[in-house]
């Protein structure tokens, strides 16, 4: 579809190919002809029903048998130019076939040839897709742009979306997933106004009564008016061809698009439709979100998210985790790997974002490798008596105080500062909301202390979070550092894979209960702790399924051996191959195991190849 040249592209070919043959005329003295013009009558073709397919003569062939011509089929249902092109009609009737025919002397137009079909052959169109996008023979289905007139997307976030130009059906790659062409944005409306302005952009009705009849009324931004004409949907290729008519569009889309005939679809349900066509100047799909009428007629305005819904905090408070542990204040500097990201109403990450590098190769603007020595010099210190003072990388310092809530929501709410920092040469900066706060949406532990805060800035119109990662300057536990004992594993002995069954990435170190009893690979009696105990491990050889989830909640489970304390540790970000380190923090002493396991839930599912997969435990210390 992507290499089709449409007859109007052959036309205004030729007429450049006229005009700069009249300029070179006007310049040279000898006169250069274009080349002969054909007479109809030398122009040879066929076109044949094959009744062995169908004996109401449904198949036709058209054949160009005139060596350099071009020939432009039009059959009613769909256009072509190619030398060999085979049209199924589904419905009976007769069809008048145009013909033009591009020569070197200039454009012939042919004398159409009109076949009759006998009966109808409604097996060409009685594919699922068909009844989704037209209601199925015999009726009609209304669309609509994903937007309206008080500026609502009903469906969607928005009525368009953009991808690279190698996504195909329920927006797979089919081409190189390492050439950069399979990605995908899908933005909210909201905070991107200059997609689409609100308004009724009008309709689409496919109908599949008497033939595949399309009528476009373009209502709102375009001068096309109302359009009558056909289509074609390809459902094993997941393509739709237009005749003599476009898909709904806003206003500036014909700047990036020029063939409006054929498009790839990428979703289709009874409810919904994307259509990407072609950017004329990038390799890139401009998508066209359509929801069908029922679905408009019948939708219903969900209640809003919450927008400071509770996060876990892990049984601390907003209280002990910015000020009150062992001492009476705390600083926290921004971190120069990961010093900002986004994140879903529920703390999810939006980018798979762990390191400088990977802000690097996603192109992100202006924060680099360079910019972390300075980055880290942004510190932010709160204090138990409710102030709080802040220095930035310029050296620029600001006091003031700030409070906090206390139901779960974490909020932080500054008076007499607006803590400010920037964030290296990037143009991202570290600010609060209008109303001057943060909300604390996620944390980690190490060593069963917070030490990683990543504080959330609310957007006013989308459903999430910036958030600006913040991690524990060591001397604010007091200078403290709590000496650990590293205990002995053999890794010869350590099972891993989805051992239960459920879905999970496990690595099991010891488990009465599982593969490991017989034959540990660590003396149970060696786990004896009160503080915590941490495992560092590396993965390799992990290939995720096309549409994994890609992130996964690591961490660990004990249980001692009278089964008091036990519970879930800490939960570490998961992606792939690599090294992590988990804890658990029990909150009181600890002698001998049951269960110590790791789980990276739901992993094992996305995993295309276990039996490819290899882990180690690096290391296994106790405090």
């Amino acid at each position: 579809m992507k290499k089709m040249k449409k007859f109007k592209t052959l036309l205004r070919a030729f007429l450049l190919m006229l005009s700069i043959g009249f300029i070179y005329v006007s310049c040279e003295p000898d006169n250069h002809a274009l080349g002969k013009t054909l007479d109809k009558s030398e122009i040879e073709f066929e076109i044949v029903q094959d009744f062995a397919v169908d004996p109401g003569g449904n198949t036709v062939i058209m054949t160009n048998q005139t060596p350099e011509v071009t020939l432009t089929w039009d059959y009613g249902t769909g256009r072509s130019n190619k030398k060999v092109e085979t049209v199924k009609y589904a419905f009976k009737g007769d069809y008048t076939i145009k013909i033009l025919a591009v020569t070197a002397g200039g454009i012939v137009e042919l004398d159409p040839v009109t076949i009759t079909v006998t009966d109808d052959n409604l097996s060409y169109v009685d594919d699922p897709l068909w009844t989704a996008l037209s209601g199925g023979v015999g009726n009609s289905k209304t669309w609509y742009l994903d937007l309206d007139a008080e500026g609502t997307s009903k469906y969607f976030g928005a009525p368009m979306a953009f991808s690279g130009n190698e996504l195909g059906w329920e927006k797979e790659c089919v081409g190189n997933p390492d050439d950069g062409l399979c990605w995908i944005w899908e933005p909210e409306l909201a905070g991107n106004e200059w997609i689409a302005d609100p308004g009724d952009y009008g309709y689409m009705t496919f109908s599949l009564d008497g033939g595949p009849f399309v009528e476009v009324n373009h209502n709102f931004t375009t001068t096309r008016g109302t359009e009558n004409g056909t289509y074609f949907l390809d459902a094993d290729a997941h393509t739709l061809t237009l005749t003599d008519a476009a898909v709904l569009q806003n206003s500036w889309a014909d700047n990036d698009v020029d063939d409006w005939s054929n498009y790839q679809i990428l979703t289709l349900t009874e409810d919904a439709m994307q259509l990407a066509a072609y950017h004329n100047s990038k390799e890139e799909f401009v998508i066209f979100n359509f929801i069908s009428e029922e679905y408009s007629d019948n939708w219903v305005p969900q209640d809003l998210p919450d927008p400071n819904p509770p996060i876990d905090l892990d049984g601390d408070t907003v209280d002990v985790l910015l000020s009150t542990t062992t001492t009476t204040s705390k600083t926290w500097y921004l971190s120069p790997d990961t010093p900002f990201n986004w994140t879903d109403l529920e703390g999810n990450f939006l980018n798979n974002w762990n390191s400088v590098e990977d802000y690097e190769a996603a192109g992100w603007p202006g924060y680099t490798s360079a910019d972390q020595s300075i980055v880290v010099e942004n510190k932010i210190t709160f204090s138990n008596d409710g102030t709080v003072s802040t220095i930035d990388s310029n050296g620029v310092e600001m006091a003031g105080n700030y409070s906090t809530t206390t139901d779960g929501t974490n909020i932080i709410t500054f008076t007499d500062i607006t803590p400010s920092f920037p964030i290296g040469s990037s143009w991202a900066t570290v600010s609060t909301t209008a109303e001057n706060q943060w909300k604390i949406v996620k944390t980690l532990k190490t060593d069963g202390i917070v030490k990683d805060i990543w504080f959330g800035k609310r957007d006013p119109d989308k459903s999430e979070y910036m958030v600006f990662h913040f991690v524990l300057e060591d001397d604010s536990t007091g200078g403290e550092e709590l000496e650990g004992t590293e205990v002995a594993f053999d890794n010869s002995k350590l099972l891993y894979g989805d051992l239960e069954g459920n879905g999970n990435l496990r690595l099991e170190i010891y488990n009465e209960f599982g593969g490991t009893i017989s034959d540990p690979g660590i003396n149970p009696a060696d786990l004896s702790f009160s503080e915590s105990i941490e495992v560092t491990f590396t993965l390799s050889g992990i290939t995720l399924n096309s549409g994994a989830v890609g992130s996964y909640d690591g961490s660990i489970y004990y249980a001692d051996a009278d089964w008091s304390p036990n519970g879930n540790g800490a939960i570490t970000n998961v992606t792939g191959d690599g090294t992590y380190t988990v804890s658990y923090a029990p909150g009181t002493a600890v002698e001998g195991v049951i269960v110590f396991i790791i789980d990276m839930a739901g992993m094992g599912t996305d995993i295309a190849d276990l039996s490819a997969v290899t882990a180690t435990i690096d290391s296994i210390v106790i405090k």
